[in-house]
């Protein structure tokens, strides 16, 4: 079944332009509900032009602010930067703009906000009720009572906690300034314990052997190299543990939907078994000049998907490859591309 949307686009700006962007063009297309893909665009501090775009694979349309269209041109405000599926909602995290809008899976229009944050990054649904988001700035991981949209409560932590996920009862909660990942009982909401995984974890996933994979930037002026580390669950020892070139950043850890095979950025797209015991010595797909910031891997098609942020200020090109790293096309999304979430 399909229904009509409209295609935006405008006119692409050079890194010396220092105005807003003006209105997009309105143009009919057709995009497929059952296959598309939402990209979070973060849009440039200040500006308040965080979006999130539609994709159709099946028929490559493309709507590049889909939130505006369906809510009146109201805009989602700065910065975007995470996007969460739970009880027939979506969250998207609003960062700078320090709140969460929640908007209907079946249109997209705007529900709710949660306000009260400090600067949050991502939520995790816990329960049917309960969800912990994650904030750059606050001393504390908020928890949400998702039944009223509002704080309900927190849990003292340190700055700065990034991505999380949940397994056996526990939620693990990277931290960006930090050498550790905090575990919480999330039963209690209390962080119970800490492993030191390396300086900049902030990106976290659960392979098919429901282990924990955290990769960590590190930090080369402290003479911190970057980590991908396997740990197990239940016992939080650390099972596996690589070390990157100290002047390498390595970033945005993921995996494809059999959980098998993980991929990261660092200076280009790398694929790594999860069986395998040492870091892939070469990219699957070479950054070149390009400025690769977003990363994701769909899950019907087991595509990769890499966003090219340019200069920072010019709409991201979203390149699609085959599992291989063949290239297969590419297209326009919103400024500063940072991630996916495939339906």
């Amino acid at each position: 079944m399909k229904f009509y949307l409209f295609i935006f686009s405008s006119f692409i700006f050079s890194s010396c332009v220092k105005d807003k962007p003006q209105e997009p063009i309105k143009t009919t297309v057709s995009v497929n509900s059952d296959s598309k893909v939402l990209v979070i665009n973060e849009g440039n501090f200040g500006w308040g032009v965080g979006s999130i775009s539609l994709y159709d694979p099946s028929s490559n349309a493309i709507i590049e602010d889909y939130y505006k269209q369906q809510n009146n041109n109201s805009t989602l405000g700065n910065v975007c930067q995470s996007i969460t599926k739970y009880n027939n909602n979506y969250y998207i995290v609003m960062n700078n703009s320090n709140k969460i809008v929640v908007v209907n899976t079946s249109d997209f229009v705007k529900k709710a906000t949660i306000n009260g944050f400090n600067s949050p990054r991502y939520i995790l649904p816990i329960t049917y009720n309960k969800a912990y988001v994650s904030d750059l700035y606050a001393n504390s991981i908020q928890i949400v009572d998702l039944n009223t949209n509002t704080i309900s409560g927190s849990i003292p932590s340190a700055k700065s906690t990034e991505q999380m996920v949940s397994l056996y009862n526990k939620a693990f909660i990277t931290c960006s300034n930090s050498d550790y990942c905090y575990v919480i009982n999330t039963t209690s909401d209390i962080i119970t314990d800490s492993i030191n995984v390396g300086r900049g974890n902030s990106s976290i996933c659960i392979d098919n052997q429901s282990k924990i994979w955290i990769l960590s930037t590190g930090n080369s002026s402290q003479n911190n190299t970057g980590k991908l580390c396997r740990v197990d669950p239940i016992t939080l020892q650390i099972e596996l543990s690589l070390n990157f070139l100290n002047s390498q950043s390595p970033n945005k850890l993921c995996i494809n939907k059999t959980r098998d095979t993980l991929y990261y950025l660092n200076n280009g797209v790398f694929q790594m078994p999860i069986s395998s015991i040492t870091l892939p010595s070469t990219p699957l797909i070479n950054q070149g000049s390009k400025v690769y910031y977003g990363l994701g891997i769909n899950p019907k098609d087991y595509h990769i998907y890499v966003a090219d942020a340019i200069d920072y200020v010019q709409k991201s090109k979203i390149e699609i490859y085959n599992p291989n790293g063949s290239f297969i096309t590419k297209f326009n999304a919103g400024i500063i591309s940072n991630g996916f979430m495939f339906e």
